[in-house]
């Protein structure tokens, strides 16, 4: 759509290079959009008739996305349902990142590549996402939250400020005191196996 040059068409001092942006979406001041990107295409959302043939459902709302944001490179933005998806002030995301219809990305949050965000869920304020992320939809992820890579995110975290791995993510502290454990799951298995042997035996003992 433009080339390095300041883009006439939104406001100032943005710049898009070479990405579709499609009709109704908003662009604020100071944001970079990167190569690839498209902002505005319909999300997925079908529903099945009575003989089970899915029917697309039109989405009639438009993307946001406001000042100083920066979009990596082959990264989509969903249009909202009804209303707006919309990333608020700050937001930096990484290249190959799903964003879902309705979904809200709150001021400041930053997202590594490959992560997807299913619809109509709320990320808070300054949230680190770290790779691989998957959020399911309708949640409510509170402001400050950490999330290490490849964790899957199933339900609401509206207590912000900690750090969560795992799928399903858990307590950062937790996960690794649980993959510890995890790890050692054949030896505690034989030893539970050996011990379950000996209480026959005894068991056995006593009833001679």
């Amino acid at each position: 759509m433009c080339s390095l040059e300041k883009c006439q068409d939104w406001k100032e001092y943005t710049y898009i290079f070479r990405s579709k942006i499609y009709n109704g979406c908003i662009i604020g001041d100071n944001c970079i959009v990167h190569a690839n990107t498209v902002l505005g295409s319909d999300g997925f959302s079908f529903k099945p008739d009575k003989e089970g043939i899915f029917e697309k459902i039109p989405h009639l709302g438009n993307v946001i996305i406001e000042d100083n944001v920066e979009i990596g490179a082959n990264t989509v933005i969903d249009r909202a349902t009804f209303g707006s998806t919309i990333i608020r002030k700050g937001v930096k995301l990484d290249n190959l990142i799903q964003v879902a219809h309705n979904v809200e990305i709150g001021n400041d949050t930053v997202i590594a590549a490959q992560s997807g965000i299913a619809g109509s869920t709320k990320i808070g304020k300054n949230v680190m996402i770290g790779g691989q992320v998957g959020f399911k939809n309708h949640l409510t992820i509170g402001d400050g939250s950490k999330f290490q890579a490849q964790s899957g995110v199933n339900q609401n975290i509206p207590e912000g400020n900690k750090l969560y791995q795992g799928s399903p993510a858990i307590d950062f502290i937790n996960h690794m005191k649980s993959s510890i454990i995890f790890k050692n799951l054949p030896q505690l298995q034989k030893r539970l196996i050996d011990l379950e042997k000996e209480i026959e035996k005894l068991k056995n003992k006593l009833n001679e």
